[in-house]
C-alpha cells in the first residue's frame, strides 16, 4: 500500500480477539435509522432473519435493497459487529462475523427520536424468543437526559435486560462538551454502556488513549459507559451504489495504478470525483500527491470500505465479543456477560477511572471466563 493511506488493523486482530468463535447460533438485533443488506452479511449466506421498520408495518425486506441516506449508518454498525468481510478477502471482518442478524430501523433518515428507540426496544422484547434474539445493539441515543425511574426508554431496556437479552448502548460521543451527558437507553442502570478508546491503529495496549466519550455520572449518579472498545481508526463499509462508493472505488485504483496511467484512469470515470477531473492535466507527481491526499482525508481503505470513529462503532465490536461469549457458553445471562467483561476490562493508564469505567474490553479473558462460567444452583 502506497505511503499516505492508513494499513488500517481489522478489529479481531487489534483486540487479539480468539479466531475459534464468530457468535454461531446467536442473534443479534440492531436497531438504528436505517439499514442496508451489504454483501458482508448476506454472502455467501444470507445471515439477515429478519426486517422490520416500527414506523412502517408494511415495510418489506426488498427496502434494504435500496442505499437511501438512512441506510448508511445502521449498515455500518451491523456489518462491524457481524461482517464476515465477504468484500475484503476476510480482512475486514467482525468478531461476530457467523451470528445472525435483526434489523430493526426506529427512525427516518437520520433522526431517530427517544419514542422509536422506545418502540424499538418493545419490538425486540415481543420477538426476542421467535427470533432467538440474545443481544441488541443501540447504536442510537435518546432525545434527553433522564431518569431511569420514570422514563419510559430506559424502562424498556431494562425489560428487555430482565427478559434475558443483553443491551448493549453506545454512550455518546459529548465527552469533550459541558456536563459531557448519558442519555438513554446507555443510562439505564442494566445497559451495558460502551465508550470508545483510542488505540492509533496499533496493538500496544499501553499506548491506548481515550476517544471523546462521554462519561458519568448520570442524572440518578451512575457511573457510565462500564467498558471501552475501539472508537476510532473502525473500518466499516462503504454503502454501495452511492457517489461515495463511486469515489472511493476511483482513488483505490488510481492508488494501485502506475504514474503513467492515472490520466488515463481519470479521464475514463468523468464526472465521478471534480477534483480530480481538475487536476487530470497536472503532472503525474502531483496527481499523485491529490490521490494521496484525498484517501487520507476520505478515510478510503479501499473501494469498499473506509475507517469511521464514534461510539456508535465501539458499541457493535462489544456487542460482537458477547455474541463469542454465548457461543462459547450458550447458558450466560446478560449479567453474567456484564459481569465478566467488567471483570477482564484492563483500565487504560493515566486516564481518570470517571471516564473510562472499567476500561477497555479483553476478548481472550472474557472467553476464557465465559466459558468457565455457570450458574449458581438453585436453593
Amino acid at each position: 500500500m502506497r505511503a499516505g493511506r492508513e494499513v488500517i488493523l481489522p478489529a479481531p486482530q487489534r483486540l487479539h480477539a480468539p479466531t475459534d468463535l464468530s457468535g454461531r447460533g446467536v442473534t443479534i438485533a440492531f436497531l438504528d435509522a436505517g439499514f442496508y443488506a451489504h454483501p458482508d452479511l448476506t454472502r455467501p449466506g444470507d445471515r439477515i432473519l429478519a426486517y422490520v421498520d416500527i414506523t412502517n408495518p408494511h415495510a418489506r425486506r426488498e427496502a434494504l435493497e435500496v442505499a437511501d441516506d438512512s441506510a448508511w449508518h445502521g449498515m455500518m454498525t451491523s456489518v462491524v459487529a457481524c461482517g464476515n468481510g465477504f468484500l475484503s478477502g476476510g480482512r475486514y471482518r467482525g468478531l461476530a462475523s457467523g451470528a445472525a442478524v435483526v434489523l430493526v430501523r426506529c427512525g427516518q433518515v437520520r433522526r431517530v427520536t427517544h419514542g422509536d428507540i422506545q418502540r424499538g426496544l418493545d419490538w425486540v422484547y415481543r420477538h426476542r424468543r421467535q427470533y432467538g434474539i440474545r443481544i441488541v445493539n443501540v447504536s442510537v441515543g435518546g432525545d434527553y437526559e433522564a431518569s431511569y425511574h420514570h422514563d419510559a426508554l430506559s424502562r424498556a431496556a431494562e425489560r428487555v435486560v430482565r427478559a434475558g437479552v443483553l443491551v448493549c448502548a453506545a454512550v455518546g460521543n459529548a465527552g469533550h462538551l459541558p456536563g459531557h451527558p448519558v442519555l438513554p437507553p446507555a443510562s439505564a442502570p442494566g445497559v451495558l454502556a460502551v465508550g470508545g478508546h483510542d488505540d492509533k491503529n496499533q496493538l500496544a495496549f499501553e499506548d491506548y488513549d481515550m476517544y471523546h466519550s462521554s462519561y458519568g455520572p448520570t442524572i440518578d449518579g451512575l457511573q457510565k459507559p462500564e467498558v471501552l472498545a475501539p472508537g476510532i481508526w473502525v473500518a466499516a463499509p462503504i454503502l454501495p451504489g452511492t457517489p461515495t462508493a463511486a469515489q472511493a472505488h476511483l482513488l483505490h485504483a488510481l492508488s494501485e495504478a502506475p504514474a503513467a496511467a492515472l490520466r488515463e484512469v481519470i479521464a475514463a470515470h468523468p464526472g465521478v470525483d471534480p477534483a480530480l477531473d481538475a487536476a487530470r492535466h497536472l503532472e503525474p507527481p502531483l496527481i499523485r500527491q491529490l490521490i494521496e491526499a484525498r484517501l487520507r482525508d476520505d478515510k478510503v481503505i479501499s473501494g469498499h470500505y473506509k475507517h469511521v470513529d464514534g461510539t456508535s462503532f465501539a458499541a457493535p465490536i462489544v456487542a460482537s465479543l458477547a455474541a463469542q461469549m454465548l457461543e462459547a457458553n450458550p447458558a450466560l445471562t446478560p449479567q453474567a456477560v456484564r459481569r465478566i467483561l467488567i471483570r477482564t476490562a484492563r483500565r487504560l493508564p493515566h486516564v481518570p477511572v470517571d471516564r473510562q469505567g472499567w476500561g477497555g474490553i479483553s476478548p481472550a479473558a472474557a472467553i476464557e471466563e465465559a466459558r468457565a462460567w455457570r450458574p449458581a444452583p438453585a436453593n
